[in-house]
């Protein structure tokens, strides 16, 4: 199973880095572009997506998530950090296991 991440090009540069494909995006149609190809490829396993590019093409994302089994797609935040609102990864995790990990977040 392999992954690919599609994002901003310092993101896709890191997951590059940690042997994840990737595609750099700009614009709302090159993230639907790289998504659809994304979907057709039944080597992917995992599309990992910043929740800024998910949010430009959130009919996108949620048609795949919803109409195909594969790939599972991931949202992250971006190197700008969590998009206002939206949980951070240690928040999940404090919500899910019942226990704090490391030091306490602002809400």
């Amino acid at each position: 199973m392999k992954f690919f991440c599609i994002a901003d090009s310092d993101s896709v540069r890191g997951f590059h880095l940690a042997g994840v494909e990737g595609r750099a995006v700009e614009t709302a149609r090159e993230a639907a572009e790289a998504l659809e190809w994304a979907a057709r490829r039944p080597d992917l396993g995992i599309v990992i997506i910043t929740d800024a590019v998910a949010g430009q093409i959130r009919a996108e994302v949620d048609a795949l998530r919803m109409g195909q089994a594969a790939p599972l797609v991931v949202e992250i935040p971006g190197p700008e950090g969590p998009m206002p609102g939206r949980k951070t990864l240690r928040r999940f995790v404090q919500e899910a296991v019942g226990i704090r990990i490391g030091q306490e977040e602002e809400t």
